[in-house]
């Protein structure tokens, strides 16, 4: 806030400021246990998902803004990482059989890059995209063009666009290195190409769990062939 002085009397005017999440910005080392799960994270449950050895959490963003209730906000981030988990966030895709577009993809990564701001991210960390589900007849060229702008709008809000790959995202192997923008690759437990030249920073396993009574999908830190690592953030 700032004080104005105006004819012998303060003005006081009030700036709407969103607080940034405590900690830093990491690279991640490899062979670290975390998870991602849709579902509130309350800070007792994340102390349950420390005591068992979990060393981080993925929460979803939703493709709208303001986030709706059950996606992540401002408070159960803090709870996160006071508990001792490093977090980043990725993306809720569209139901199954979703069409790809240039302008869909600018449209998802405008409001990504504004929930993940309106939560409290800093700058520089991964925000990923869910990739999976494209309708079949989609081409190729649709899913890079909306995956490309869906990049270049949350770049440009200063986070660094990861993205998981999931079934059906009718990319090849070389499609997923050579024509997408991303450096950053979190492998799905489905059976989805590799990344050529570049592989991934994080792979989920199979099968999905139920943990401290949530639902989870269990993941696992790598460097990449370029020795690339994802980027959270942590306490």
């Amino acid at each position: 806030m700032s004080f104005l002085v105006a004819d012998s009397f303060f003005v006081l005017k009030i700036e709407e400021t969103v607080m940034s999440l405590p900690g830093k910005v990491q690279s991640a080392a490899p062979g670290l246990l975390g998870f991602d799960a849709n579902t509130v994270i309350s800070s007792a449950t994340a102390q349950k998902f420390v005591g068992d050895g979990y060393k981080f959490c993925v929460r979803y963003l939703s493709r709208s803004t303001p986030e709706p209730k059950g996606d992540l906000t401002s408070g159960e981030a803090n709870d996160i990482l006071a508990a001792g988990l490093a977090l980043m966030a990725v993306q809720h895709v569209a139901p199954a059989g979703w069409t790809p577009s240039a302008a869909l993809g600018t449209s998802n990564g405008v409001n990504a890059a504004a929930n993940a701001k309106s939560v409290g991210f800093p700058s520089s960390v991964n925000v990923w995209l869910d990739l999976e589900g494209v309708n079949n007849a989609a081409s190729s060229a649709d899913v890079i063009a909306y995956c490309n702008a869906w990049y270049a709008a949350v770049q440009s809000a200063g986070y660094v666009p990861g993205i998981y790959v999931g079934s059906e995202s009718l990319l090849t192997s070389q499609q997923l290195y050579s024509s997408l923008s991303f450096q950053h690759y979190w492998r799905s437990q489905s059976n989805v190409p590799n990344v050529e030249s570049r592989g991934y920073q994080l792979i989920q396993l199979y099968p999905s769990l139920t943990v401290n009574g949530v639902d989870i999908d269990v993941d696992v830190t790598q460097n990449d062939y370029k020795n690339g690592q994802v980027l959270w953030l942590a306490k």
